[in-house]
């Protein structure tokens, strides 16, 4: 009994040490939107045109994800994300003191290039600690890393941005990547590669039809979400007319959505992982829609919002789709899925500022928000189509051959 209970604490260390990464992570990326309207004054430029550094960390992300989880096929994974996280602390610490638009466009796209591959290596070291039947749950831990920074790192940065000047936002993020180098090499386990990992094994994910559409599902399904919360800060300043201290209560408020998804969201996702992503998808078209009519008042607006960041489990459930279907290339495929979210992360605020660019309103990435959950929706019924063909053909193969 207490040999079990010791092994229960120290899994338990190894998901917090992961999980703080999480929170940097959580903060550079949220935060970043947050404080949108500072570093666009900061940096001479309109805020339509400061959501492309958002864009800019979103493309180094979908970038670097693959390519640092492929180079790093052979390394132990502990010292991986000892890597990829020193990385991190280079990229954010330049984001803070970059001196252009275009320097901070280069310095975030930097900073995106190790987010992928952290968290895809984070999600193998945690469901190799567990059972099968908690592979959902204990990814849906590390993610609260991420979430927990909606809630307090975001608003921490935001008020910081504030008090301090912008750049002492990125600040923090670094110091948070500090913070994990140290905490993973504590607890994190040494993790040493299969004997027979390469990279071009890592590679053969690709091949599999059922790992692209999963990945189409989170790039296009949940950039609504992305291209709601980019510009909340300027919805809520310009539309709902609230104080600063009541802006960083919303985006609280979306981060305990997202906190309370990714706790009660994979109770179920283990039963039914790609229904319950098509549940979420349905989920997010609506919250999204009703974000338009919610803006106008505070109280509204917040209950929205908190029901958008609920959607936001949508990842934690499709990281263990693709773990599923990506069979022997575990690494590439968990870490294709931050690919795919921060594809979303770009196209979503892209197109809600081509939809406020054009006259739309504040409030218009709401709509194009739906939109988009509404395209990932087909894109999960093509794979559930796809999914029961190749059942009945490897079903028809097996009665041929007995």
């Amino acid at each position: 009994m207490h040999q079990i209970e010791a092994a229960k604490n120290k899994t338990a260390w190894v998901i917090l040490a992961l999980a703080v990464g999480g929170f940097a992570i959580g903060v550079t990326e949220f935060a970043t939107m947050s404080v949108l309207p500072l570093f666009a004054q900061g940096l001479g430029i309109s805020a339509p045109v400061a959501g492309h550094v958002i864009s800019a960390y979103a493309l180094g992300v979908v970038v670097g994800a693959p390519a640092l989880a492929v180079l790093g096929a052979r390394l132990d994974r502990r010292d991986l994300l000892i890597a990829l996280m020193a990385l991190f602390v280079v990229g954010n610490t330049l984001s803070a003191l970059a001196p252009s638009y275009h320097w901070m466009l280069l310095f975030r796209f930097i900073s995106g290039l190790p987010h992928g591959a952290y968290f895809g290596v984070a999600a193998l070291v945690a469901t190799s600690l567990v059972p099968a039947n908690r592979r959902t749950a204990v990814v849906g831990r590390v993610f609260l890393g991420l979430t927990f920074a909606t809630i307090v790192g975001v608003p921490f940065a935001n008020w910081l941005g504030h008090a301090l000047g912008w750049r002492w936002s990125f600040g923090f993020a670094a110091l948070m990547g500090a913070v994990t180098m140290t905490c993973v090499r504590l607890w994190a386990p040494s993790t040493p590669p299969a004997a027979d990992a390469s990279p071009l094994r890592e590679l053969n994910a690709l091949k599999r039809t059922q790992v692209w559409y999963t990945l189409g599902i989170g790039a296009i399904g949940f950039g609504g979400l992305f291209a709601v919360y980019t510009y909340l800060a300027n919805v809520l300043t310009s539309v709902t007319h609230a104080s600063v201290g009541a802006s960083s209560l919303v985006l609280s408020v979306f981060g305990i959505g997202m906190t309370i998804g990714n706790v009660v969201v994979p109770m179920f996702a283990d039963r039914a992982v790609m229904r319950t992503a098509g549940l979420l998808l349905v989920w997010s078209a609506l919250t999204l829609l009703a974000f338009p009519l919610a803006a106008p008042n505070i109280w509204t607006i917040s209950a929205d919002v908190f029901l958008i960041g609920v959607g936001g489990s949508l990842g934690t459930v499709l990281q263990i789709r693709l773990m599923d279907v990506a069979e022997d290339a575990q690494s590439l495929a968990a870490a294709l899925n931050h690919s795919a979210f921060n594809t979303a992360n770009a196209l979503g605020p892209f197109l809600g500022g081509l939809a406020i660019a054009g006259g739309f309103g504040w409030t218009s990435p709401g709509w194009v928000g739906a939109l988009l959950a509404v395209a990932g929706l087909g894109i999960w019924a093509m794979a559930g189509v796809a999914q029961r063909n190749a059942d009945r053909k490897a079903a028809l193969l097996e009665r041929r051959s007995a």
